[in-house]
């Protein structure tokens, strides 16, 4: 049993260090080079962290139960243990981020934005921009979704640190929004949407969010129309480069249709088939979304 235990304990201590390391390798903006050097630090000191509880207590379940991450159950119980994280050592940045985060899991906003200020006000030049972020994300979240005053300086000052931060981008330019600042507003989200890969979750409602801007202004006489055409056109041109996108290509034969093009739309279908033929779960999404457009087999 004690050499099940020991495997298993492993095992999870691996992926735990997974879970640390993955965010550490997507959400940074440093280099490649140091963000490794960051990451495996990391690793290191959940694996010492977990080994070492083994060696000092002599308890494998008590160090299986330290990694295998909360349940729903037992979150409220692992934010306790982090509070008393931080009263006994409040200059722990790494604890004060988790119990931000912890709160946020809970729903608590307010304590979660707390928490993010404290370790922000501790965190090193490169995790800075993440933790401000997290800050003023926390204090948008506590203000029912519209970008506060006090949310504004930790955005700016994320960005100082990284021009490139994604999260701190879109936050900002939420905020110029909410103030019907909408110059400003599509002009941040602009360079975030050029600078965001055509395969990405959220570049859809990014485009989305300034086309309705963009068409606000247009209401408003404060602009001209957006140019539709060399929009599809740029993404048509996108997808050429780099095929394997499937909401790419949805948005490029929904273009085409919307636009009265069937000839180019049922060309870009042709296309995706070609494209995506090894993946057939999103090619098989394409044919729905096609056949719901009209645009023939």
């Amino acid at each position: 049993m004690m050499a099940v235990l020991i495997l298993i304990f492993s095992g999870l201590t691996l992926l735990a260090a997974g879970f640390v390391v993955v965010p550490i390798l997507l959400r940074s903006a440093d280099s490649w080079a140091r963000r490794g050097i960051l990451a495996a630090s990391a690793a290191l000191l959940v694996i010492g962290f977990g080994i070492g509880t083994y060696l000092l207590l002599g308890s494998p379940k008590l160090a299986l139960r330290s990694l295998t991450g909360p349940s729903d159950h037992d979150l409220p119980g692992l934010v306790a243990e982090l509070v008393g994280r931080v009263q006994s050592h409040p200059k722990d940045e790494m604890a004060w981020e988790l119990l931000g985060r912890g709160y946020l899991s809970l729903g608590d906003a307010d304590e979660a934005a707390g928490a993010f200020r404290h370790a922000a006000a501790l965190a090193s030049p490169a995790r800075a921009p993440t933790v401000l972020t997290s800050y003023a994300e926390a204090l948008t979240l506590a203000n029912s979704g519209i970008v506060p005053d006090i949310a504004l300086p930790p955005l700016r000052a994320a960005l100082r640190l990284d021009p490139h931060n994604p999260a701190a981008s879109y936050y900002l330019g939420l905020a110029y929004a909410d103030r019907r600042e909408t110059a400003k507003a599509i002009a941040i989200w602009q360079q975030l949407a050029d600078e965001t890969p055509d395969n990405a979750p959220y570049k859809s409602m990014l485009i989305d969010r300034i086309a309705t801007l963009k068409a606000s202004e247009v209401a408003s006489g404060s602009a001209a129309a957006p140019n539709v055409t060399a929009m599809v056109a740029k993404l048509a041109a996108s997808l050429k480069a780099s095929p394997n996108n499937p909401d790419g290509w949805k948005r490029l034969i929904r273009a085409y249709s919307v636009l009265g093009q069937g000839a180019k739309a049922k060309a870009a279908l042709a296309s995706a088939r070609i494209a995506l033929k090894t993946n057939p779960a999103a090619l098989a999404a394409i044919e729905v979304e096609a056949k719901s457009l009209g645009v023939g087999s």
